[in-house]
């Protein structure tokens, strides 16, 4: 008797199984021929060789679809089987339309003419600047085009960045060490990764350095490679700072800068970088630059009043 053993490495082998084992179930009903033992986060099979193969490729279909939406049923799991898996089912059919798949199947699509020009200039961009105000989604739709990259096997890893202005100076006056006194200033970070990520997954990513998230003072010196890379609250960075940043971009890397130049919380006198950035780099070929104003705000609707308050405000003074 043939022995064949399939070990679940890039998803989460209970979710995947189901409760109560229920995908197993139908796997079995389906290959009657077959015995199947699933424990752990390995698959084993044994019987004729013929039918391993054909259980072997189903297996990958189902491990292939569930990594990439983060949810089975027992539709998907039957049309698989039967070998209708090119055919999907309506919710997943506008494919162009959703950026990844997040938590238990949530999808995450550009929700504004602006953040779709975003998801557009990535594809066609290796460096892409996305300027706005806040609640305008540049941030959440720049870690969603990361977080897909990395499970299309595009790259390796993702670096999430942000100048620690505010953090800066009170450092020494934090308690914890560095790590849990920088974790508050990067939690929109970790709130973006928590929507598209499995908890467990995402904590494994966290302590291998699939994923790192660091200050931007981390980032001299080093050349990111075969990574997604994306700077945030870009309006904060000094001219030395934008410089060190946009020169660490190594091969089969893709940057996204997101920044709000109305944001700005440097000390006086000192240029933005991000500002600086939006000029020199305006006619350079392979650069995506895209702004975004208050008819992109994904917020409650009361941010889009609140920003154009502000805005009649600053234009009389």
């Amino acid at each position: 008797m043939n022995e064949l053993s399939i070990e679940l490495t890039d998803i989460n082998p209970r979710e995947f199984f189901g409760q109560n084992q229920e995908t197993i179930t139908l796997i079995k009903a389906h290959f009657v021929k077959l015995k199947i033992v699933a424990r752990g986060n390995v698959i084993k099979a044994y019987g004729d060789e013929a039918q391993l193969n054909d259980f072997q490729e189903k297996i990958e279909q189902l491990t292939s679809h569930y990594a990439r939406y983060n949810q089975m049923n027992e539709q998907i799991i039957s049309m698989v089987l039967a070998g209708d898996h090119q055919t999907a089912p309506r919710e997943f059919a506008a494919m162009d339309q959703v950026i990844v798949h997040g938590i238990n199947g949530k999808v995450i699509t550009a929700k504004s003419v602006n953040q779709r020009k975003i998801v557009s200039s990535a594809e066609l961009n290796d460096l892409v600047f996305a300027i706005g105000p806040a609640g305008t989604g540049k941030t959440y739709t720049s870690v969603a085009l990361a977080v897909r990259a990395l499970k299309d096997k595009q790259v390796k890893r993702i670096i999430l960045t942000r100048p620690a202005v505010e953090a800066g100076e009170n450092l020494g006056f934090l308690p914890g060490d560095l790590k849990e006194k920088l974790d508050p200033y990067m939690q929109p970070l970790y709130d973006a990764l928590r929507d598209m990520i499995p908890p467990e997954k995402l904590q494994l990513f966290l302590e291998t350095g699939v994923i790192q998230i660091a200050p931007l003072a981390f980032m001299r010196g080093r050349t990111l490679d075969n990574a997604f890379v994306i700077l945030d609250e870009a309006q904060n960075t000094t001219h030395a700072q934008m410089k060190m940043f946009l020169t660490r971009m190594g091969k089969n890397a893709k940057f996204i800068v997101t920044g709000d130049p109305g944001q700005i919380d440097l000390p006086r006198r000192v240029t933005s970088g991000l500002k600086e950035a939006l000029l020199i780099l305006k006619d350079v070929p392979g650069i995506g630059m895209v702004h975004l104003d208050d008819r992109d705000v994904i917020r409650h609707k009361l941010v889009k009043a609140v920003i154009e308050a502000y805005k009649h405000i600053e234009h009389q003074n």
